[in-house]
């Protein structure tokens, strides 16, 4: 469904045949105009030419590393079968290694996860927002028997995130899509307001009483939630929204952590921390965190899994109570200095001037630090008690 949704919203049919040639396996890809409830969709099948075979998570997991995909979309689509392996190894208590894939273990599900991954990418698709999810209802067969709708796996892999069950009998989500979601995903609710461009719909096979459509609608955003403080006038805590990523690392080369938090910082981070941790077996390790805005946590994910040693990333939501903040520009005699106020619920004034404009104003004059830090924050105490004062 969701590759059918992609293809409707203008990524080439041709684009995902590339990605099955760039994976270098012999699928059959099929796409069909259809409908359901007289809702036009795509329907998108992708079968291996020869007899389906169940592959271990290791395999398919070569032949994405070993693939000429983009590194982007390489290190998310591994980070999507790991997961799946992670879930099925814990469902059957077998090493993450030894897992067998079962009905996910065939070349369709590998094009699915990098087709998919790939078409959000070439469409430019930053930030995704869906709907809670209908997992269906009744029973399913799956290879271990008869099992209740939503399957174990799907229900795990779907952990933490709103779903609801539909009318009938039906899976209506599988685990490939609850995986792609779990990554995909920035915010759930409803469709956010934008300047809609294009829309496309996907078909899954059944065709129950309602629409078994997925709808993806693509546009530019004309909404956002205002950041605290910035242009608010108010002095008022604001709640936002954000997410942490964690992952957890012991065998990675200690000069690496600067650079990583750099370009973790550089692509939209608003924090990075490095925690040192004793891991299991009692080796020593770090856990390195980061806070994001939820739209930023694809990009971020992505950069994880390439730059450092960890093989997956876990990701959950939080909320945070910020005080009201703003940033302004003094002139001190070495130079301008951007200096963030922020205020607290009682009125209380906190000014911090940036640590590296002041660090480049005392390099360039031979200055101590301090006397450029000092002159920021009492240009900054001034400029405030005037506007107090004029505000009076």
């Amino acid at each position: 469904m969701l590759l059918g949704a992609l293809l409707g919203a203008g990524w080439p049919e041709e684009s995902l045949r590339d990605v099955a040639a760039v994976l270098g396996v012999d699928v059959r890809i099929r796409v069909e105009p259809t409908s359901r409830r007289g809702v036009p969709a795509l329907r998108v099948e992708v079968e291996e030419a020869g007899p389906p075979a169940d592959r271990p998570y290791p395999e398919l997991d070569r032949l994405v590393r070993e693939s000429a995909l983009r590194e982007d979309v390489k290190a998310r689509a591994r980070a999507v079968l790991r997961r799946m392996a992670e879930v099925e190894s814990e469902l059957h208590g077998v090493p993450v290694d030894r897992v067998h894939l079962h009905e996910l273990g065939g070349l369709d599900t590998l094009v699915d996860v990098c087709g998919v991954l790939e078409g959000v990418r070439a469409l430019g698709l930053e930030r995704v927002v869906a709907s809670p999810v209908n997992v269906g209802g009744g029973w399913a067969t799956i290879r271990h028997g008869t099992v209740p709708v939503p399957a174990p796996a799907t229900a795990a892999l779907m952990r933490g995130l709103p779903v609801y069950g539909g009318e009938g009998e039906g899976e209506l989500l599988t685990p490939t899509g609850a995986a792609l979601l779990g990554v995909l995903v920035a915010e759930w609710g409803p469709l956010p307001l934008m300047r809609l461009e294009r829309v496309g719909a996907g078909a899954g096979r059944l065709d129950p009483p309602r629409a078994n459509v997925l709808r993806l609608f693509v546009g530019e955003s004309l909404g956002g939630e205002e950041r605290a403080g910035e242009g608010s006038g108010s002095a008022d805590p604001r709640t936002e929204r954000l997410v942490v990523l964690e992952a957890s690392i012991d065998d990675m080369a200690p000069q690496l952590y600067p650079y990583v938090t750099s370009r973790l910082l550089d692509a939209g981070a608003l924090d990075v921390m490095t925690v040192p941790a004793v891991m299991k077996k009692g080796r020593p390790g770090h856990l390195l965190r980061v806070l994001a805005e939820p739209e930023k946590a694809s990009d971020l994910i992505g950069l994880l899994l390439g730059e450092t040693t960890t093989l997956g990333v876990r990701r959950y939501e939080v909320t945070r109570v910020a005080v009201a903040r703003g940033m302004v520009e003094v002139e001190t005699e070495f130079g301008p200095v951007p200096v963030k106020v922020s205020t607290d619920p009682a009125g209380g004034l906190t000014l911090t001037p940036e640590f590296d404009a002041c660090r480049a104003l005392a390099e360039r004059h031979g200055v101590p630090l301090k006397r450029v830090l000092a002159a920021a924050y009492r240009e900054a105490a001034a400029r405030e008690a005037r506007g107090r004062g004029e505000g009076r």
